[in-house]
Protein backbone atom coordinates (compact mmCIF):
# COMPACT_ATOMS: atom_id res chain seq x y z
CA UNK A 1 0.00 0.00 0.00
CA UNK A 2 1.33 3.46 -0.87
CA UNK A 3 1.74 5.88 2.04
CA UNK A 4 -0.75 8.74 2.00
CA UNK A 5 0.82 12.13 1.34
CA UNK A 6 0.65 15.26 3.47
CA UNK A 7 -0.34 18.64 2.06
CA UNK A 8 3.33 19.28 1.34
CA UNK A 9 3.60 16.03 -0.62
CA UNK A 10 5.70 14.26 2.03
CA UNK A 11 4.54 10.75 3.00
CA UNK A 12 2.28 10.88 6.05
CA UNK A 13 4.10 7.85 7.47
CA UNK A 14 7.17 10.03 8.14
CA UNK A 15 5.27 11.93 10.83
CA UNK A 16 6.52 10.99 14.30
CA UNK A 17 6.20 12.23 17.85
CA UNK A 18 9.66 13.80 17.79
CA UNK A 19 8.97 15.53 14.48
CA UNK A 20 5.73 16.95 15.88
CA UNK A 21 7.51 18.20 19.00
CA UNK A 22 10.42 19.69 17.04
CA UNK A 23 7.98 21.53 14.81
CA UNK A 24 6.14 22.82 17.89
CA UNK A 25 9.42 24.16 19.29
CA UNK A 26 10.19 25.89 15.99
CA UNK A 27 6.74 27.44 15.93
CA UNK A 28 7.07 28.72 19.50
CA UNK A 29 10.57 30.07 18.79
CA UNK A 30 9.40 31.88 15.68
CA UNK A 31 6.04 33.24 16.81
CA UNK A 32 5.80 32.81 20.57
CA UNK A 33 4.13 30.16 22.68
CA UNK A 34 0.68 31.75 22.31
CA UNK A 35 0.81 31.00 18.58
CA UNK A 36 1.07 27.28 19.27
CA UNK A 37 -2.27 25.64 18.52
CA UNK A 38 -3.05 22.24 17.10
CA UNK A 39 -4.31 23.91 13.92
CA UNK A 40 -1.17 26.02 13.45
CA UNK A 41 1.07 23.07 14.22
CA UNK A 42 -0.72 20.91 11.67
CA UNK A 43 -0.40 23.70 9.12
CA UNK A 44 3.34 23.98 9.77
CA UNK A 45 3.75 20.24 9.29
CA UNK A 46 1.51 20.22 6.24
CA UNK A 47 -0.89 17.64 7.64
CA UNK A 48 -4.52 17.42 8.69
CA UNK A 49 -5.05 18.32 12.35
CA UNK A 50 -6.43 14.90 13.24
CA UNK A 51 -3.22 13.13 12.20
CA UNK A 52 -1.33 14.78 15.07
CA UNK A 53 -3.30 12.74 17.59
CA UNK A 54 -1.65 9.54 16.40
CA UNK A 55 1.55 10.89 17.98
CA UNK A 56 0.48 13.23 20.80
CA UNK A 57 -2.49 13.20 23.14
CA UNK A 58 -3.14 16.92 22.86
CA UNK A 59 -1.61 20.31 23.59
CA UNK A 60 -0.65 19.46 27.18
CA UNK A 61 1.25 16.42 25.94
CA UNK A 62 2.97 18.60 23.34
CA UNK A 63 4.02 21.16 25.96
CA UNK A 64 5.40 18.42 28.20
CA UNK A 65 7.34 16.95 25.30
CA UNK A 66 8.64 20.33 24.14
CA UNK A 67 10.00 21.27 27.55
CA UNK A 68 11.72 17.91 27.91
CA UNK A 69 13.46 18.30 24.55
CA UNK A 70 14.60 21.78 25.55
CA UNK A 71 15.85 20.49 28.91
CA UNK A 72 17.92 17.91 27.04
CA UNK A 73 19.85 20.78 25.40
CA UNK A 74 21.19 22.01 28.76
CA UNK A 75 24.66 20.81 29.70
CA UNK A 76 24.56 18.70 32.84
CA UNK A 77 27.46 18.15 35.29
CA UNK A 78 29.85 15.47 34.09
CA UNK A 79 31.09 14.25 37.45
CA UNK A 80 33.73 16.95 37.85
CA UNK A 81 35.08 17.29 41.39
CA UNK A 82 34.84 21.09 41.08
CA UNK A 83 31.18 21.66 41.92
CA UNK A 84 31.36 25.42 41.35
CA UNK A 85 32.71 25.01 37.83
CA UNK A 86 30.03 22.39 37.14
CA UNK A 87 27.30 24.74 38.38
CA UNK A 88 28.76 27.61 36.37
CA UNK A 89 28.83 25.60 33.16
CA UNK A 90 25.28 24.35 33.54
CA UNK A 91 24.02 27.86 34.46
CA UNK A 92 25.61 29.40 31.37
CA UNK A 93 24.32 26.54 29.23
CA UNK A 94 20.79 26.98 30.60
CA UNK A 95 20.95 30.73 29.99
CA UNK A 96 21.96 30.14 26.37
CA UNK A 97 19.25 27.51 25.86
CA UNK A 98 16.56 29.81 27.25
CA UNK A 99 17.84 32.63 25.04
CA UNK A 100 17.24 30.35 22.03
CA UNK A 101 13.81 29.38 23.37
CA UNK A 102 12.50 32.46 25.26
CA UNK A 103 9.15 30.80 26.03
CA UNK A 104 10.65 27.68 27.62
CA UNK A 105 11.41 28.71 31.21
CA UNK A 106 7.87 29.94 31.88
CA UNK A 107 6.34 26.85 30.29
CA UNK A 108 8.63 24.56 32.29
CA UNK A 109 7.46 26.22 35.50
CA UNK A 110 3.82 25.70 34.51
CA UNK A 111 4.01 21.96 33.83
CA UNK A 112 2.82 19.43 36.41
CA UNK A 113 4.91 16.56 35.05
CA UNK A 114 8.66 16.36 34.40
CA UNK A 115 9.97 14.26 31.54
CA UNK A 116 13.02 11.96 31.54
CA UNK A 117 15.45 14.67 30.44
CA UNK A 118 14.27 17.08 33.13
CA UNK A 119 14.49 14.40 35.81
CA UNK A 120 17.98 13.37 34.66
CA UNK A 121 19.05 17.03 34.64
CA UNK A 122 17.84 17.58 38.21
CA UNK A 123 19.36 14.31 39.39
CA UNK A 124 22.82 15.12 37.99
CA UNK A 125 22.82 18.64 39.42
CA UNK A 126 21.71 17.45 42.85
CA UNK A 127 24.18 14.57 42.73
CA UNK A 128 27.05 16.96 42.07
CA UNK A 129 26.05 19.14 45.02
CA UNK A 130 25.63 16.16 47.35
CA UNK A 131 29.03 14.80 46.31
CA UNK A 132 30.57 18.19 47.13
CA UNK A 133 29.36 17.85 50.71
CA UNK A 134 26.11 19.78 50.71
CA UNK A 135 23.44 18.31 52.97
CA UNK A 136 20.28 17.10 51.19
CA UNK A 137 18.38 20.24 52.23
CA UNK A 138 21.28 22.54 51.31
CA UNK A 139 21.68 20.83 47.93
CA UNK A 140 17.97 21.28 47.19
CA UNK A 141 18.15 24.93 48.26
CA UNK A 142 21.22 25.56 46.10
CA UNK A 143 19.53 23.96 43.10
CA UNK A 144 16.40 26.10 43.53
CA UNK A 145 18.36 29.32 44.12
CA UNK A 146 20.47 28.83 41.01
CA UNK A 147 17.45 27.99 38.87
CA UNK A 148 15.55 31.00 40.21
CA UNK A 149 18.43 33.22 39.15
CA UNK A 150 18.78 31.64 35.70
CA UNK A 151 15.05 31.72 34.97
CA UNK A 152 14.57 35.20 36.39
CA UNK A 153 17.52 36.66 34.51
CA UNK A 154 16.31 35.27 31.20
CA UNK A 155 12.77 36.54 31.69
CA UNK A 156 13.97 39.99 32.68
CA UNK A 157 16.22 40.19 29.63
CA UNK A 158 13.33 39.13 27.40
CA UNK A 159 10.96 41.73 28.86
CA UNK A 160 13.57 44.51 28.76
CA UNK A 161 14.95 43.67 25.33
CA UNK A 162 15.82 46.77 23.32
CA UNK A 163 14.72 47.21 19.70
CA UNK A 164 17.21 46.00 17.12
CA UNK A 165 19.99 48.53 16.63
CA UNK A 166 19.35 50.32 19.94
CA UNK A 167 22.11 50.13 22.56
CA UNK A 168 21.96 50.77 26.30
CA UNK A 169 24.18 53.80 25.71
CA UNK A 170 21.44 55.26 23.48
CA UNK A 171 18.88 54.86 26.27
CA UNK A 172 21.32 56.40 28.73
CA UNK A 173 21.80 59.42 26.47
CA UNK A 174 18.03 59.92 26.34
CA UNK A 175 17.82 59.81 30.13
CA UNK A 176 20.62 62.34 30.44
CA UNK A 177 18.68 64.68 28.19
CA UNK A 178 15.33 64.19 29.95
CA UNK A 179 16.10 63.98 33.69
CA UNK A 180 16.94 66.92 35.93
CA UNK A 181 19.87 66.66 38.38
CA UNK A 182 17.91 68.06 41.32
CA UNK A 183 15.10 65.50 41.03
CA UNK A 184 17.01 62.36 40.00
CA UNK A 185 20.71 62.71 40.88
CA UNK A 186 21.36 58.98 41.35
CA UNK A 187 19.68 57.98 38.09
CA UNK A 188 21.73 60.57 36.24
CA UNK A 189 24.94 59.24 37.79
CA UNK A 190 24.12 55.73 36.57
CA UNK A 191 23.00 56.98 33.15
CA UNK A 192 26.23 58.93 32.71
CA UNK A 193 28.22 55.77 33.40
CA UNK A 194 26.11 53.68 31.01
CA UNK A 195 26.52 56.32 28.31
CA UNK A 196 30.28 55.73 28.20
CA UNK A 197 30.32 52.09 29.39
CA UNK A 198 27.57 50.21 27.50
CA UNK A 199 25.63 47.53 29.35
CA UNK A 200 27.15 44.05 28.91
CA UNK A 201 24.46 41.43 29.54
CA UNK A 202 26.88 38.51 29.66
CA UNK A 203 29.12 40.22 32.22
CA UNK A 204 26.08 41.05 34.34
CA UNK A 205 24.98 37.41 34.36
CA UNK A 206 28.48 36.28 35.33
CA UNK A 207 28.63 38.88 38.11
CA UNK A 208 25.40 37.67 39.68
CA UNK A 209 26.38 34.03 39.26
CA UNK A 210 29.71 34.66 40.99
CA UNK A 211 27.90 36.20 43.97
CA UNK A 212 25.56 33.22 44.29
CA UNK A 213 28.35 30.65 44.00
CA UNK A 214 30.43 32.52 46.58
CA UNK A 215 27.47 32.52 48.94
CA UNK A 216 26.91 28.81 48.42
CA UNK A 217 30.60 28.15 49.07
CA UNK A 218 30.33 30.04 52.35
CA UNK A 219 27.21 28.06 53.24
CA UNK A 220 28.99 24.78 52.48
CA UNK A 221 31.96 25.71 54.67
CA UNK A 222 29.61 26.71 57.50
CA UNK A 223 27.68 23.43 57.64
Amino acid sequence: MTARATRSGEPRDTLSRERVLRAAIELADERGIDALTMRELARKLGVEGGSLYYHVAGKDDILDGMTDLVAAEIEVPSGSSDWKEAMRRRAISARDVFARHPWASAVMDSREHSGPAQLAYADRVLGTLLAAGFSPRAAANAFLILDSYIYGFQRQQSSLALPEGVETSDVAEELLAELTPDAYPSLLTIAADFAVNPHDVMSLFDFGLDLILAGLQHSLESQ
